[in-house]
């Protein structure tokens, strides 16, 4: 009787998740931090349709877009302070902005399971929502003004000098960064089709094959060995236009001669410039906040909630 009666509790006390668990497949869990409203509202004007939400509500799908969800509590976190900037930034003082105007990809949710896969979905969302709630309302500032949060997948081993807009963005030592995937890439390419794509570009005087890769000449480079101008036949590119032009994932690159064509060797992910997230990516893996890391990679910067 006693054990009837003991397996009669039981049952009651679970009565509610088991009913959440056969409706979900899932149990609901507590969130970890509570959402806590900005006040500043994203107008989602897609599709012709026109909606709005709020910039904390909105931020989960900007920063599972932008970063790995396993890429660490820390690094996370620090991303998700990032977007919070670039929005309010863009934001220029108002409280509402046209999703738009933000240029800014997104994902909602039925895309982040298709993303991670529907056994890794509660649990990634869950890293990506606690970095976003645990940061509320924290931007960066220099000068009491909003930075313009750049960033990137992976440094070439170092960050990039920022111009005289961006003096917070020095360059600083990423070694780990040549551990992330996809950091080296090779291409190899006839030079016809290198000649055809570089005059893609707009120029007076075309790229003919036969010049390649004798006038090929690296001008300019900086310190983080990301090409700074190019000339190719009797025309000056910059790195970025040749980056483009060939889809290299980085302006870090070098051609030689291979088999009758050129190969293009290029280091590194993005531009270079701001935050690496496989460098914070580390960091965290070393014990780092995100407010560590941050400070690291935008120099003399204030990171406070407004």
């Amino acid at each position: 009787m006693v054990k009837k009666i003991t397996m009669a509790c039981i049952i009651a006390l679970l009565f509610p998740y088991i009913i959440t668990l056969a409706w979900t497949g899932k149990i609901e869990e507590k969130k970890s931090f509570p959402l806590e409203m900005s006040g500043k509202t994203i107008i989602l004007d897609r599709k012709g349709a026109s909606s709005s939400m709020d910039v904390e509500e909105y931020l989960p799908g900007v920063v599972a877009k932008q970063m790995p969800a396993d890429y660490g509590k820390e690094a996370l976190r620090a991303q998700a302070i990032i977007a919070r900037t670039y929005i309010y930034g863009k934001m220029n003082g108002k409280n509402e902005i046209n999703e738009s105007e933000l240029h800014m990809e997104y994902l909602e949710k039925k895309q982040m399971e298709r993303l991670w896969g529907s056994e890794s979905f509660v649990a990634s969302y869950t890293l990506i929502e606690d970095a976003v709630r645990s940061t509320s309302k924290m931007v960066m500032t220099y000068n009491d003004t909003l930075i313009d949060p750049l960033f990137h997948r992976a440094s070439t081993g170092k960050t990039r000098k920022g111009d005289d807009n961006h003096p917070y963005l020095q360059p600083v030592e990423c070694k780990r960064d040549v551990e992330a995937e996809g950091y080296l890439s090779v291409n190899e390419l006839s030079k016809e089709d290198f000649a055809g794509k570089i005059n893609q570009i707009a120029g007076d005087v075309p790229v003919k094959a036969d010049q390649i890769p004798g006038s090929i000449q690296i001008i300019s480079r900086d310190e983080g060995g990301y090409v700074g101008q190019i000339q190719i036949g009797t025309k000056t590119y910059s790195g970025e236009d040749i980056q483009r032009a060939l889809g290299l994932p980085s302006t870090s690159y070098s051609f030689e001669e291979y088999e009758g064509g050129i190969r293009i060797v290029c280091q590194g992910i993005g531009h270079g410039y701001g935050m690496s997230q496989f460098g914070a990516k580390c960091k965290a893996e070393e014990g780092w906040t995100a407010e560590k890391i941050l400070s690291y990679f935008y120099k003399n910067i204030v990171i406070n909630p407004v």
